[in-house]
């Protein structure tokens, strides 16, 4: 692991404070986990934009779904 610096807002670093007083962590464990989780976000609207696109090239057909019909179940 590395140690880094930052620049953050005051108000920023206090609400990050309040967080992981309530979490019981630490503000290098929060922040771990929010880094990550920014990333994952970014790469699954990456790969969300990337199948846009290529429907908008390749439009499903009427019927490319229709086997999968038997197979949905809606709950009672």
């Amino acid at each position: 692991m590395r140690t880094i610096q930052m620049t953050l807002d005051d108000d920023l670093v206090a609400a990050v404070d309040t967080v992981v007083k309530k979490l019981k962590t630490s503000r290098s464990a929060f922040t771990r986990k929010a880094l990550k989780d920014a990333i994952k976000q970014v790469n699954i609207s990456a790969l969300e934009k990337k199948h846009k696109k290529g429907y908008e090239r390749y439009p499903a057909g009427k019927k490319e779904f229709s086997v999968w019909e038997s197979e949905q179940e809606w709950g009672s």
